[in-house]
């Protein structure tokens, strides 16, 4: 397969759809034929707010393409407030989790992934704020207003998942109706090529009222009957539904380098608009439809009979679908003759309706996932064809069951177009093309073993994650396993719960991880300044065996034993016990200090630095150089002291490590036995490493995964843990303060603590109901680190200023930022300390103001 400088490649897809919550998911829903419409009850359409009246009209369509659960989100994952994901447009918080789904199944993590990674978005109007907000926006203060502009807004879809999972990229927003997801994927791929990002995340959503279903009339694009029966005599229709869905794109050349899963690859596209050449603003035009496909044809290098389907826009309109067909056919009539019937041609709206913002970006995932799996999946409802198509003498046939994908002959390689057109005229077309061959994991390489990873927020959501990866390992045995530990090492963040484990190959890290099999795995929950290791050596010999699968391995300890046998030629206890130790640092296992008896002395004295690796191993005389790290000393029972680290006797001979642990309770200090009795190959070396990523160490997973294959596969992505976030229309908002029930009116002048105590407990009611309860408001903990915006802190520097009568600056939350140190500041600024309160009658001055009245005359 020829490789372009200008090729695309889609290396991981994430999509929210009706019935189809994953990729997977949709690619079972897409292979059976199934459509996900949703009939409703008239109790649920009447709480759904649909007049009574409106039931009875022959014409209303009591159906749907709905998403489940969109009042649900896992604000606490993104670090979002209570207050905040309640007036978070829905759309944003399902495209936000979807976004880092796309990045996880592609196996890279913004925090370590090298260049930048833009991010193309866009997303439907906003229902929510006119239906639940907008009595608030109409009520509420100028900060709450623009709290709702910042939530609800579509300018800041792109730039918040930029900031939420730190993509350093363009964040652009697109919008162009109905074709926007496939214009940002154009948009994306051109910021590929132009340099201006290394990966690219390219989608939209659109959340639509849900269970509210349509009135039909004749002539819209509303289905008399909800079906969408795109190309047949029958059509009159879609249905709107609601999805989201990204794609993670990157330059093939580099995808191909680094081993990334290709689904697909994007040979080329092009955007158009149709002008005024047409009969409306809503109308479609034949001229530019046809323009945009050739263009992208042109664009793509490829002739129109090796392009074997064609995901059209497909809206099942008696207007639109005999336009589409007849703009394809003069696209492909540009270059293939007047050969018919060869090309398939389908539409995702059959299954899963008209996802408006997110129409393309189903359509584009679905033909992906044809490409990848070699399959024709059919398009639904098609029975006679639409009378005013001329199929006969076109190159289209509607696919209506799911077949092999047979290769044509022109190419000798499968590819497809994916066509989106916006009302307005906005119109994009894709070319793609089937993903090059997999190299097949190298015979053998996984024989000696791999260190596997999962970390999550809670106990409950790692359980969840670890069962979910087990399951998908069984099912997916011939998966390379050193792409497995590459995907989880390097492709996701690391939360506090933790589970490290080592398998020898995939079926065995299943197995592991379905039998939570204690001698080889390790779970534990990372301490946010972890106890330092104490590396201890003790001389340990290792078997033959383990020192030579080790020496193959692992190039840390190769490095290491190589170097000692540059000064000696006996490969004895030292130099296995030095190549452990030193395969550990280089893996981020840094020691916070050393012990040492026997042979592990000498050792200990070089990984301290003093004593070098020849006079150590040659056993030359001389003073050594005072130690870098704290050395226990089994002679002493104590850390070294820099005096008797100078003797060379320090560094030799046997002593007692028993009392290590007594030193070490209670230190920040924790023992690492490097080399312990018994085996400690490889599979040793990498759950001790492993053991410390627990606890919480820095381990560097490139290093450990150093002369593994190059790879990453899609696995299980991290299971939200989703609460109720909504605000249903008509809620009231909290009530503002009643005269003289203000804080101020209940101060008591000669009760300094009391008055203080209320301030207190109003800022922890007032957190409180942002982050979802009092108990969140801790008074010792950062609030930004909570994830208060400012806005949120300038709303309760204002809520104060009326409760208190006395402007309070907002400001006093950065140099005060925990709830203690701001109302003990704010405290003492009105002058209501401990040390007494203004005189019953008495004017009351604060001490700010006294200071500024200070400044003002000069200091005196």
């Amino acid at each position: 397969m020829t490789v372009s400088d200008a090729d695309i490649a889609i290396i991981s897809m994430a999509c929210r759809f009706p019935g189809a919550d994953s990729v997977d998911r949709f690619w079972d829903l897409l292979r059976e034929g199934g459509e996900t419409l949703t009939r409703y009850t008239d109790e649920e359409l009447l709480a759904a707010g649909v007049p009574a009246a409106r039931l009875a009209d022959p014409n209303f369509v009591k159906a749907g393409q709905d998403l489940t659960g969109i009042e649900l989100f896992d604000a606490d994952h993104f670090q979002i407030t209570h207050d905040e994901a309640e007036i978070l447009d829905p759309q944003q918080r399902i495209f936000l989790e979807c976004a880092l789904e796309a990045l996880e199944r592609a196996g890279y993590d913004p925090d370590r992934a090298e260049g930048h990674i833009g991010v193309y978005a866009g997303a439907g109007m906003n229902t929510y704020l006119l239906e639940n907000l907008g009595d608030r926006y109409r009520t509420g203060t100028s900060v709450d207003r623009y709290r709702l502009m910042l939530a609800n807004d579509k300018d800041f879809l792109a730039t918040r998942v930029a900031y939420k999972l730190n993509l350093r990229g363009p964040g652009i927003n697109i919008n162009t109706a109905c074709s926007t997801s496939l214009v940002a994927v154009h948009t994306a791929c051109l910021g590929l090529l132009g340099g201006e990002c290394d990966l690219a995340l390219a989608g939209a959503v659109h959340v639509g009222e849900p269970g509210r279903g349509h009135q039909y009339q004749e002539g819209m694009i509303f289905s008399p009957d909800g079906h969408c029966r795109a190309f047949d005599a029958a059509a009159r229709g879609t249905v709107i539904g609601s999805g989201a869905g990204v794609v993670v794109l990157k330059r093939l050349k580099d995808a191909l380098a680094d081993g990334d899963w290709i689904h697909a690859v994007i040979k080329g596209s092009a955007v158009n608009n149709d002008g005024s050449n047409k009969t409306g603003y809503t109308a479609p035009s034949i001229a530019g439809q046809a323009e945009v496909i050739a263009d992208a044809q042109e664009v793509a290098d490829v002739e129109p009979l090796s392009i074997g389907y064609v995901e059209a826009h497909g809206t099942g309109t008696p207007l639109g679908d005999p336009i589409e067909v007849a703009a394809l056919t003069r696209a492909f009539r540009q270059g293939d003759g007047d050969a018919t019937g060869y090309c398939a041609l389908g539409s995702v709206k059959t299954n899963i309706g008209h996802l408006d913002t997110a129409a393309g970006i189903a359509g584009l995932i679905k033909t992906a996932l044809m490409l990848e799996h070699r399959t024709l999946v059919p398009s639904l409802h098609f029975t006679t064809p639409n009378p005013e198509i001329d199929f006969a003498s076109s190159p289209f046939y509607v696919g209506t069951e799911t077949a092999d994908w047979p290769l044509p002959d022109a190419s000798g390689v499968r590819r497809a177009g994916v066509s989106s057109f916006g009302i307005g005229g906005t119109n994009a077309h894709v070319i793609l093309q089937e993903p090059p061959e997999r190299v097949p994991a190298p015979a053998g390489d996984a024989a000696d073993g791999r260190l596997l990873v999962l970390s999550a927020r809670s106990e409950a959501a790692l359980k969840q994650l670890a069962g979910a990866l087990a399951r998908h390992l069984r099912k997916n045995p011939g998966l390379d396993l050193a792409a497995v530990a590459r995907t989880l090492g390097l492709g996701r963040r690391a939360h506090a719960h933790r589970l490290a484990l080592v398998a020898r190959d995939v079926r065995d890290a299943a197995m592991v991880l379905a039998l939570g099999d204690g001698e080889r795995q390790r779970r534990g929950v990372a301490a946010d300044q972890p106890d330092g290791p104490v590396l201890v050596l003790t001389g340990a010999r290792l078997s033959d065996e383990d020192d030579a699968e080790l020496y193959r391995s692992v190039p840390a300890y190769r490095a290491a034993i190589d170097a000692c046998a540059a000064h000696s030629a006996e490969r004895g206890a030292f130099a296995h016990e030095y190549a452990l130790a030193s395969a550990l640092i280089a893996w981020g296992v840094a020691p916070a200090a050393l012990a040492a008896t026997g042979t592990g002395a000498a050792v200990a004295a070089v990984l301290a630095g003093s004593r070098s690796l020849a006079e150590a191993l040659t056993q030359a005389a001389g003073p050594p150089s005072e130690p870098r790290l704290p050395v226990y000393s089994p002679r002493t029972g104590r850390w070294m002291t820099a005096a008797e680290a100078g003797s060379p006797a320090a560094w030799t001979g046997d002593g007692d490590l028993s009392g290590l642990d007594a030193l070490l309770d209670g230190s920040g200090l924790r023992p690492v036995r490097v080399a312990p009795d018994g085996p400690s190959g490889l599979a040793h070396l990498l759950l001790l490493c492993g053991e410390q990523w627990v606890h919480g160490a820095r381990v560097d997973f490139a290093a450990v995964l150093e002369g593994a294959p190059a790879g990453r596969v899609p696995l299980p992505t991290y299971p939200f843990e989703r609460r109720r976030y909504w605000i249903d229309p008509g809620d009231p908002r909290p009530a503002g303060p009643v005269a003289g029930d203000r804080l101020v009116d209940r101060f008591v002048p000669d009760d300094p603590e009391r008055n203080r105590q209320l301030i207190t407990d109003y800022v922890v009611d007032q957190i409180g109901q942002v982050l979802g309860g009092r108990e969140h408001a801790a008074l010792d903990t950062n609030l930004f680190e909570l994830g208060l915006e400012s806005l949120v802190l300038i709303e309760v520097a204002a809520k104060l200023s009326e409760q208190l009568d006395e402007p309070v600056p907002a400001t006093a939350f950065v140099e005060f930022p925990t709830i203690r140190s701001f109302t003990g500041n704010l405290a003492e600024l009105l002058g209501i300390a401990a040390s007494g309160p203004p005189a019953a009658g008495a004017v009351r001055t604060s001490r700010r103001a006294m200071r500024a009245a200070t400044r003002h005359d000069g200091g005196h």
